[in-house]
């Protein structure tokens, strides 16, 4: 099987396992065909991504086409499992540095405000991003694996584990891991990063790998329940009016 084949379908099975889960051991009461969840599988999970993916590509190749960069090949000859090792975690990285300044930074936190302004977490919620965060975040993703010379196939592999990571960190199912929580980042700790319970910049900002909130002193593992998710000030709840809200006048 070929990673054309293999990455979606590690996708639609990593999707439909994690749906499952929140139905048999959900984390809180929710119904499936929850509020807004069509803005965020018809708006951003599927047309944004569509749209999204085929402008980024087009900017990560003509910057390959000025640089000549990917005809080097600086990890063509690594082992593939390497390859994907090194984007994973170099990414994952630079992910939790940006995702704290966005936290941090007015301008950025426009950006990303959009992401947290789902009152229900779920399998689906982590797909709600502004196309800008995308269009930056994903740029250096692409950019970084094409520029160095990776393999298509590195960047299917890749972009399967991302999806899929992103669907089980917001994922509302019950789980515990033990002391595995202290390296890899599941629920239990990320949607403590969605809570209406911390202040701002709030706490939590790893995706893949807790080890640089513990690292950077940023995790906050606290007892009890979230009392609610989502933002305090009101959200626009359809697609275009949640991408226009980045922009509009503040006072």
């Amino acid at each position: 099987m070929t990673w054309a084949v293999a990455a979606p379908a590690i996708i639609v099975a990593g999707a439909l396992a994690i749906i499952g889960l929140e139905r048999l051991r959900p984390y809180d009461p929710q119904r499936f065909w929850r509020a807004r969840l069509a803005v965020d599988l018809i708006g951003y999970a599927l047309i944004q991504s569509a749209v999204l993916s085929v402008v980024i590509n087009g900017v990560v190749r003509a910057i390959d086409a000025a640089t000549g960069a990917s005809r080097h090949g600086l990890v063509s000859d690594w082992p593939f499992a390497a390859q994907v090792a090194l984007f994973v975690v170099s990414h994952d990285f630079y992910i939790y540095w940006f995702h704290r300044a966005q936290h941090r930074f007015p301008l950025l936190w426009r950006l990303h405000e959009a992401h947290h302004s789902a009152r229900e977490v779920d399998w689906l919620a982590g797909s709600r991003s502004h196309a800008l965060e995308i269009v930056i975040n994903q740029t250096i993703e692409v950019a970084a694996m094409v520029l160095l010379g990776a393999s298509t196939d590195v960047m299917l592999c890749k972009g399967a584990i991302s999806v899929v990571w992103g669907m089980w960190i917001h994922s509302n199912i019950d789980v515990r891991t033990g002391w595995l929580q202290y390296v890899i980042n599941g629920p239990e700790v990320h949607r403590w990063h969605h809570a209406i319970d911390f202040a701002p910049p709030g706490k939590n900002y790893a995706t893949k790998f807790a080890i640089w909130d513990y690292l950077f002193r940023t995790i906050d593992r606290r007892p009890g329940k979230p009392s609610g998710y989502g933002l305090a000030d009101p959200f626009p709840e359809g697609f275009l009016a949640q991408q226009a809200h980045a922009f509009r006048r503040r006072l």
